[in-house]
């Protein structure tokens, strides 16, 4: 069974290259971020074709997670499972295969002194109330997504220059490791221990091929997700040739 997350920067920007990356690839599960569409505008029928069941919650032309499945697709939940609802689209879950999935797109943060920042903590403690509330650490749960947090400064280009900012603070790497300490393994980091390999680079000043990029792409999974797991991988070549996502995809496959 093979699971994928990737954010696509515009689904309706970038439909022809996730149709044939699936083609490609052929992921049983692939979990969207930034689709930027409306749930009336997201191309359910052209991924059905495919042989995909879909979950989409969108908002337009910000945010928006999906949800492809060959293996079933039961059970979603758009938004978070208890608690206030997000006014932002940046969650949804669905059970795959057998396996909770959670397609997730972590807000950014912005800046430490910017509100957005708290609203990102905020979300955070929601996400660990969120998987409690849907499974537990004994079952197959996947989270996957962008969570705009690089886990260790070994996920970071040149870590002093991100001294102060987001993606690298402690208290979002805090959360991140509750959610965890909840039952989570890093399935990528699980198989890779090396440096230099990032799933995210800015599109400007060359970073891309200057090799100045974050890993911010996680595959989380509970213990008997991550003892399936076989290998995993980040898919570089989806990052290069005509109008490119910003993020490359994370593979992982499990048997």
């Amino acid at each position: 069974m093979r699971i994928a997350t990737w954010n696509i920067n515009s689904l309706k920007a970038r439909l022809e290259r996730v149709e044939q990356w699936l083609v490609d690839m052929q992921p049983d599960v692939l979990c969207l971020q930034e689709t930027k569409l409306s749930d009336e505008a997201f191309p359910a029928l052209t991924f059905m074709g495919m042989g995909y069941e879909t979950a989409h919650h969108g908002q337009g032309q910000w945010n928006g997670v999906a949800i492809l499945s060959k293996v079933e697709l039961d059970e979603v939940v758009m938004n978070f499972a208890e608690g206030e609802p997000d006014p932002d689209a940046r969650i949804v879950t669905a059970l795959c295969g057998g396996i909770r999935v959670s397609s997730v797109y972590v807000p950014n943060g912005r800046s430490l002194d910017d509100d957005h920042y708290q609203y990102k903590l905020k979300w955070l403690a929601q996400l660990r109330r969120h998987v409690a509330a849907t499974s537990s650490p004994d079952q197959a749960v996947s989270v996957t997504g962008d969570f705009n947090i690089a886990p260790s400064d070994i996920d970071v280009y040149d870590p002093a220059k991100f001294v102060g900012a987001t993606h690298t603070s402690e208290p979002e790497r805090a959360l991140l490791s509750e959610l965890c300490d909840w039952g989570m393994v890093d399935l990528f980091r699980q198989h890779h221990s090396e440096a230099k390999l990032y799933s995210w680079w800015d599109y400007r000043a060359g970073d891309f091929h200057q090799g100045r990029g974050l890993r911010i792409d996680l595959v989380l999974g509970t213990r008997s997700v991550a003892d399936r797991c076989r290998w995993a991988v980040i898919d570089r070549n989806a990052r290069k040739g005509q109008m490119p996502s910003d993020h490359a995809p994370v593979i992982v496959e499990l048997d």
